[in-house]
């Protein structure tokens, strides 16, 4: 037998540490964009959830021609929201010409979404954030 017969083809060590190094590197660009979209859009969920709510605040008002006694608030919008963000809740006294609506992450959405945090929107429909100075209402919203 010659020694050509004998020879293997395959790969060496060194070329499957380089590929193991590049698929980790990737892996961990797909995983931060990854998590930065679920960040995202849960916060647009809640955010859709809180402006149900003002819809409903309106509705109560357009009726009463107040916006006082109308009811706290409900739960969550549904169950994905509601494992990331609390119950919409009044942010200050409600009063017959106004009030403002806020939503709170908890979590690890409080956690990863330092940026935006808390998400409000009054009876004129103005939207803001609590988060971070350098994040504007156009980005979290």
């Amino acid at each position: 037998m010659t020694n050509a017969a004998s020879k293997q083809a395959g790969f060496t060590l060194m070329e499957l540490m380089i590929t193991v190094a590049i698929v980790a590197i990737l892996s961990t660009i797909a995983y931060g964009s990854y998590s930065d979209q679920v960040t995202r859009s849960r916060r647009a969920a809640a955010g859709a959830c809180l402006l149900e709510r003002a819809q409903f605040m309106e509705r109560y008002y357009t009726t009463n021609m107040t916006y006082v006694g109308a009811p706290d608030p409900l739960p969550a919008c549904d169950a994905d929201v509601a494992s990331h963000y609390g119950t919409p809740e009044f942010s200050g006294a409600v009063t017959q010409n106004a009030y403002t609506l806020q939503i709170v992450p908890t979590g690890s959405q409080e956690a990863n979404d330092t940026k935006c945090a808390t998400l409000q929107v009054d009876s004129r429909g103005t939207r803001s954030a609590t988060g971070t100075a350098s994040a504007t209402p156009a980005e979290c919203w």
